[in-house]
């Protein structure tokens, strides 16, 4: 299996050929190809090389799948007794790659009828998200709020079988007998 580790951003990845890999955003449009320079390390099947830092005459290109946004990350600050809170959110945006190859000095060529799995799942979901689009969207009707029936309670309720009441005493207030001097 031939993989490399890439420097991209300041931070490093492995990638394989046909495999998607997602780093930060990158400027390039959708569809468009981009070549890495910056290779720290290749390896193919038992050979592995290192750069210092880089290796010289290694490169991967890709091709920009999606741009998209990570999960959503609350930041509150809070210092207490002073007032202070801060509650703010944040999403990281992100570019997903399929790598196409990994160009070397003496790579054996594979045959190009296979399609890597990362393709197919590729293709599948653009057919799936065509099928989406494609789909009118009803619009719902605005329909009146329903009212619920009122139901009154009677005055004073008296259980059947024992025909005591059910309601609970009011406590009345307790005379005071004050004396005059």
């Amino acid at each position: 299996m031939v993989y490399a580790v890439i420097d991209n951003g300041g931070k490093q990845y492995k990638v394989i050929e046909g495999k998607l890999l997602e780093t930060d955003l990158l400027p390039e449009e959708i569809g468009k190809k981009k070549i890495f320079r910056d290779i720290l390390l290749l390896a193919d099947g038992e050979k592995v090389e290192v750069g210092t830092p880089f290796l010289a005459n290694v490169s991967v290109e890709a091709t920009i799948v999606d741009h998209f946004k990570g999960p959503k990350i609350t930041v509150f600050k809070y210092r207490p007794k002073e007032r202070y809170r801060v509650k703010t959110g944040h999403r990281q945006s992100y570019t997903c790659l399929l790598v196409d190859s990994i160009m070397f000095p003496g790579k054996k060529e594979q045959p190009k009828e296979e399609k890597p799995i990362a393709e197919k799942k590729l293709q599948s979901e653009k057919s799936t998200s065509k099928k989406k689009t494609t789909v009118s969207k009803t619009v719902k009707k605005e329909t009146a709020p329903v009212k619920k029936p009122v139901i009154k309670k009677a005055a004073s309720t008296k259980s059947a079988a024992s025909g005591k009441s059910t309601q609970k005493k009011e406590a009345k207030p307790k005379k005071t007998t004050a004396s005059k001097k």
